[in-house]
């Protein structure tokens, strides 16, 4: 497809639904994250997040899980091993089978192909199904920019859209928002009587969705998977509204990341055990919609115009190197449900599109590392979030060799770059580490005084939110020698 060069154009109405703000940037990820715990609303909503539990229940019902880990994980390795074979594959089927397939190696082309789209076919309005991809490139920014209409249409999405805000988590993008706000945007924006109930705030979205379902020019979605050996896209959803994204308008837009691809149905098969039990403990999702072309002779709904378009975007950068694992994720969000940071701050603190653990692996390989220094930090390292994944990425051992990067690169404060140079020379020689401890013992015993909680430590800011417990006074070769010597 050939760029075109004409200016913007208006539709001539409003869109309905406020232009999205820019995206937070990472480099304030501590601020932010001090100014979330402190935030009574999100707070409050992380309190009642618990998708860990039903993951519990869902995996407990299938007992070989852990082998079918460990296939999912095999299955994602294959395709990355031979990632331009199976590429290349599913461009030749998806073609051979009418789609028009799109190479985009920067988020920059993804709105570019898009919008050379939408002007060939005379679109005017645009409805969205979830695409955490098309938030990469800010895609509803730039559609807006050149007078269409962007209309999201996965419920939490379509919230978000309204409150002009970002996702907060890749499958629940409302988490952070309650009942009421979500009340008080409905009646803002949509101008009618405010409603108190789930149930009737759920009804009234759908009312005013179903309209733009039925005039919508181009449906947009993601691809949970690209499938090489039929060509076809498939997208999973819980509320039916990708399955009329991708079948109602007559234009459809495919847009996901080049890891997607898997070689075969029967991998898919597999994975699709993983991905609803890992994501929010269900057996199986609502829905789930294989597309293959577009519409053809006899069919009774579908598409007139297919596209897919292929992202590299940095993700290429991963390939052969030591965070290639990390592209096995197939975004199902476990390790943000179980991770004990990201339940106490929420999503937005990270500041790009993919929050949690996985946010803090991806985001500083697919923005740079110096863009997203706090990130590989963000986390305790207690591997709940490798414990649950379900295709057994590494995930602290990642963010382990990124803080490894951060230093040898000197992107850490000198401070503390000093600072653990000066711990590693004392480390190295037994007997001065000794005698540093025993003096800190004794020393942080003191400063405990007669409660032992130590409510300052200069230089660190773990002490800002909470009180540390005083040393028992002794090092820890002494209290060991001692259990010791009285076990005799």
């Amino acid at each position: 497809m050939t760029t075109t060069t004409q200016p913007p154009r208006s539709t001539g109405h409003s869109t309905g639904v406020p232009a999205a703000p820019a995206r937070n940037g990472t480099g304030t990820f501590k601020q932010r994250a001090h100014d979330k715990l402190h935030d009574a609303k999100v707070q409050r909503a992380m309190r009642n997040f618990n998708l860990a539990g039903a993951r519990a229940r869902a995996v407990d019902e299938v007992p070989n899980f852990e082998d079918i880990r460990v296939t999912g994980a095999a299955i994602r390795d294959r395709a990355l091993a031979n990632l331009d074979v199976w590429l290349e594959r599913f461009e030749r089927e998806a073609t051979r089978r009418g789609t028009r397939v799109h190479w985009a190696e920067s988020h920059a082309d993804i709105n570019r192909i898009v919008v050379e789209i939408a002007r060939a076919a005379n679109v005017r309005k645009i409805i969205k199904s979830k695409s955490m991809v098309s938030e990469e490139s800010h895609l509803n920014d730039a559609l807006e920019a050149e007078g269409f209409q962007v209309v999201e249409t996965d419920l939490g999405e379509y919230i978000v859209q309204l409150a002009r805000e970002t996702p907060s988590h890749i499958i629940a993008p409302a988490i952070h928002k309650s009942r009421d706000d979500v009340a008080d945007l409905f009646q803002e924006h949509h101008r009618t009587p405010r409603k108190d109930s789930a149930a009737d705030l759920t009804m009234e979205a759908r009312k005013f969705l179903r309209e733009h379902f039925l005039s919508a020019d181009m449906g947009i979605s993601g691809s949970n998977f690209l499938i090489a050996e039929t060509g076809s896209t498939f997208i999973v959803t819980n509320e039916g509204n990708g399955r009329m994204t991708t079948t109602l308008p007559r234009v459809h837009v495919a847009i996901t990341g080049i890891e997607k691809v898997v070689p075969t149905l029967e991998d898919v098969s597999c994975l699709m055990r993983l991905l609803a039990r890992s994501a929010t403990g269900q057996t199986i999702s609502n829905y789930i919609s294989m597309n293959t072309g577009p519409k053809q002779a006899g069919d009774s709904d579908g598409p007139e115009e297919a596209h897919v378009i292929i992202v590299d975007a940095g993700r290429s950068r991963l390939l052969g190197s030591d965070m290639q694992e990390a592209l096995r994720c197939i975004r199902c969000g476990a390790c943000m449900n179980h991770c004990p940071v990201y339940q106490n701050i929420g999503g937005h603190a990270y500041g790009w599109v993919y929050p949690g653990p996985i946010g803090s692996v991806l985001t500083p390989n697919y923005i740079g590392l110096e863009n997203a220094l706090d990130l590989p930090n963000a986390a305790t390292l207690c591997n709940q979030c490798g414990v649950v994944c379900p295709v057994k990425i590494p995930l602290p051992e990642l963010m382990r060799r990124l803080r490894e990067k951060q230093v040898e690169r000197g992107l850490r404060p000198w401070q503390e770059r000093v600072g653990l140079k000066a711990w590693a020379w004392a480390a190295e020689r037994p007997a001065i580490y000794g005698w540093l401890t025993w003096v800190a013992a004794r020393i942080g015993r003191l400063a405990g005084g007669q409660r032992r909680l130590i409510h300052r430590l200069p230089g660190n800011g773990w002490t800002q939110e909470r009180d540390m417990p005083a040393p028992e006074g002794a090092t820890f070769r002494e209290l060991y020698a001692k259990r010791q010597a009285g076990r005799r």
